[in-house]
């Protein structure tokens, strides 16, 4: 399930409905929650405004999905993504994952996350408490820990059943 949307959401509902949907199949279950924060040394983000390329987004995120899909045993992922204006401290993305095992869970919604910080087509404009605004840049070190998931590409079967 992948949903793009301005409203906010409800991890446990979320988590609920995907532990539901994977009953009798699942072991583990590993959420993500990602909030708005304090970008900027000096000031407080007043807001980020996050922009997206309706359609080309929601279609590279199910892409991802469907790659942690491939390279571990999981079940469909479940994103849920915001757009829009967003105050300091709200939720931004809501990532789940279940699996047989816990290995599987925690990779899975590891690189999930990665790769929606890197590949998804979403732009952030954050507005400082003294009203500067500016675009964020993508941090040197998101695109390192995707790219590191591109020279691991087997799945990690070292877990015990």
């Amino acid at each position: 399930m992948v949903v793009v949307q301005t409203d906010d959401f409800n991890a446990a509902d979320l988590t609920a409905q995907l532990r539901t949907r994977t009953a009798g199949q699942a072991g583990a279950l590993v959420t993500f929650t990602g909030y708005v924060r304090d970008y900027a040394e000096g000031q407080h983000t007043r807001t980020l405004f996050l922009e997206h390329y309706p359609g080309m987004c929601e279609r590279e995120i199910t892409e991802i999905c469907t790659q942690a899909q491939q390279r571990w045993n999981v079940p469909e992922p479940v994103v849920v993504h915001r757009v829009g204006e967003l105050g300091n401290a709200e939720q931004i993305v809501f990532v789940g994952v279940a699996s047989a095992h816990r290995g599987d869970a925690f990779r899975a919604c590891e690189f999930i996350i990665d790769a929606l910080k890197t590949r998804a087509p979403f732009w952030k404009r954050e507005t400082l408490s003294n009203g500067e605004r500016f675009w964020v840049q993508q941090r040197e070190t998101d695109a390192e820990k995707t790219a590191r998931w591109g020279a691991d590409t087997s799945p990690d079967t070292t877990e015990p059943s």
